[in-house]
Formats: C-alpha cells, sequence, structure tokens
C-alpha cells in the first residue's frame, strides 16, 4: 500500500511538472505580447523570463487553474517595479538648472564693442560716399536687391549701377587700407 501511494505521489507530481511546462509553452508567446506592447523588446523578454521563474514558486501551492492569472499579476507587478526604477533613476539623473552653468548667450564685452566701432566706422565711411553712389551700394550690398531691380528703381542703366557699386567697393576698400599703394603690379 505504501508503494502504491509513493508511486502515485511521484506520477502525479511528474503529471504535475509536464503540465507546467506545457501550459509555460502555451502562454509564453501571449506572455511576451502582452509586455511588448507596454515596453521594449529586451525588457519584455527579461520580464517574461522573470514571470515564468517566479511562478515556479506556485507550481506545486496553486491550482493549474490559477497559474495564468497569477502569471499575468506577476508580470504586471515587474512592470511596475521597472516603471518605478527607471523613474527613480530618471529623478537622480535630473540637475538643477541652477546649478548648472550656462554659456552667456551675449558675445563678450570685447567682441561687442569691436563690433559697434565697425559698424561705427562703415557708416562713417558710407557717408563720404557721394548720394547715388551711397544709394546703389545700400540698395545691392544691405538691401539685397539686384543690380537690374536697383537699376530700374533708380532711372538708371545697369552699367551705370556696375560704375556706382564699383566706386563704392573701391572707396571703402581705400578708407579700410585694403589696397596697399605699393601692391599694384
Amino acid at each position: 500500500m505504501l508503494e502504491l501511494s509513493r508511486s502515485s505521489t511521484a506520477e502525479a507530481s511528474c503529471n504535475d511538472e509536464q503540465g507546467f511546462e506545457a501550459f509555460l509553452r502555451q502562454h509564453y508567446a501571449s506572455l511576451l505580447h502582452f509586455l511588448r506592447l507596454r515596453t521594449g523588446e529586451e525588457e519584455a523578454r527579461d520580464i517574461a523570463q522573470e514571470s515564468l521563474t517566479r511562478l515556479l514558486r506556485y507550481r506545486d501551492t496553486e491550482p493549474a487553474e490559477a497559474w495564468r492569472p497569477l502569471l499575468y499579476r506577476i508580470a504586471r507587478n515587474l512592470l511596475n517595479e521597472q516603471y518605478r526604477r527607471s523613474q527613480s533613476h530618471r529623478d537622480k539623473q535630473n540637475v538643477q538648472v541652477e546649478t548648472i552653468e550656462l554659456p552667456d548667450p551675449a558675445p563678450p564685452l570685447d567682441v561687442t564693442i569691436q563690433r559697434a566701432q565697425e559698424q561705427a566706422w562703415l557708416r562713417q565711411a558710407m557717408l563720404s560716399l557721394p548720394p547715388r553712389c551711397r544709394q546703389v551700394f545700400v540698395l545691392v550690398r544691405i538691401d539685397g536687391l539686384s543690380q537690374g531691380e536697383v537699376a530700374r528703381r533708380c532711372g538708371i542703366s545697369v552699367k551705370t549701377v556696375e560704375k556706382h557699386l564699383a566706386t563704392a567697393l573701391a572707396a571703402l576698400c581705400d578708407k579700410a587700407g585694403v589696397w596697399d599703394s605699393g601692391a599694384s603690379t
């Protein structure tokens, strides 16, 4: 009688084990799909593996009908743990804005002064040009109009616009000292 009792217990345990393995094979794909909808591929695989491992604890204590809901409850709990961990890591990565030294978007003072001086010089140099020459230069170089548009607007030929531009550029280069008098060959 004792023999019969031992063999039936061993047989039931073997059937439970095979039944559990069949359950795992049957539900693994759907569990993985469930997890992929909520997290990335790698995390889904990790959580599925951990869920199945944790379910092993209940294989002998819970009936087979309870395994599926239990498996999904374990998976949801692991998802929640993962989310909480990621939030705490994110919080650790946050830095108070007041503690960060941000570069000043304004250029350094010496650059600002140099630009202001260059603009003042250019303004003075342009004001020294003859009025029509200055007007043509401003329309082409500052306002971005084409030479044809400037010719129509000023009532002069395109050739005259070219002449005024050449005169303005030569005068500005002379004032800037770009052309050295001894440099012509």
